[in-house]
């Protein structure tokens, strides 16, 4: 029995550590090619900055996945990019798949809200939206699923940051999407609830409440 439970110890360090290592190396190569994009502008003369969604135009619907990628410069691409790296780094804890299905559900919802209710003749883009839908997602993923582990790091990242991303829902920021910062949020609540695991606890109860009636 003991030399059984050290080789399951052992095989559950190295799933985990696989699993970090695979999380890590995802959002470092998700922040870095945000960078290579920001280059790429600012060397074409910001010819990307196209790319970001202008409200309520059908041919700007193309753009609704492409703005989560494109900043409008430099200091825009480095406050995104230590809490994309954070957030996605804990959400991809849980799954690549499942954070990648979480980030898709987050970034199309955004942009087609930011296409429907962003100002007029405005142009949006950048990863924030994807950023408060990440915040939403891991700070409710635990309390969803009713993981211990999830709601203490639910609870650390909101104490955290929870007042930072509570000032980014104010309307009165200049040149900031407050409308996509807030549907970004409420996009990453829905893929808490949409995307949430059974626990392991629940899925024991079920099994032997379908063995006591067999």
């Amino acid at each position: 029995m003991g030399v059984g439970a050290d080789m399951a110890n052992g095989t559950g360090a190295v799933r985990t550590t696989g699993r970090a290592m695979a999380a890590g190396q995802l959002m470092v190569g998700w922040v870095a090619l945000l960078w290579l994009l920001e280059a790429v502008d600012a060397a074409s003369g910001h010819a990307l900055d196209s790319f970001g969604i202008q409200p309520r135009d059908p041919s700007e619907l193309v753009d609704v996945v492409p703005a989560s990628f494109i900043h409008f410069g430099f200091g825009h691409v480095a406050a995104n990019s230590i809490p994309l790296l954070v957030l996605g780094f804990i959400a991809a804890l849980s799954g690549i798949r499942r954070f990648l299905l979480a980030s898709a559900l987050i970034v199309v919802a955004d942009g087609l809200g930011v296409w429907l209710v962003a100002p007029a003749h405005s142009n949006t883009a950048g990863a924030s939206g994807l950023i408060f839908g990440l915040f939403g997602f891991v700070v409710l993923s635990g309390f969803v699923e009713r993981r211990p582990l999830g709601i203490v790091v639910g609870v650390l990242v909101a104490a955290y940051w929870g007042t930072t991303f509570l000032a980014g829902l104010s309307p009165t920021n200049d040149g900031v999407s407050w409308q996509g910062h807030l549907i970004g949020l409420v996009a990453g609540v829905a893929a808490a609830f949409v995307l949430r695991r059974t626990s392991p606890g629940s899925e024991r109860v079920r099994q032997g409440r379908r063995g006591t009636a067999l």
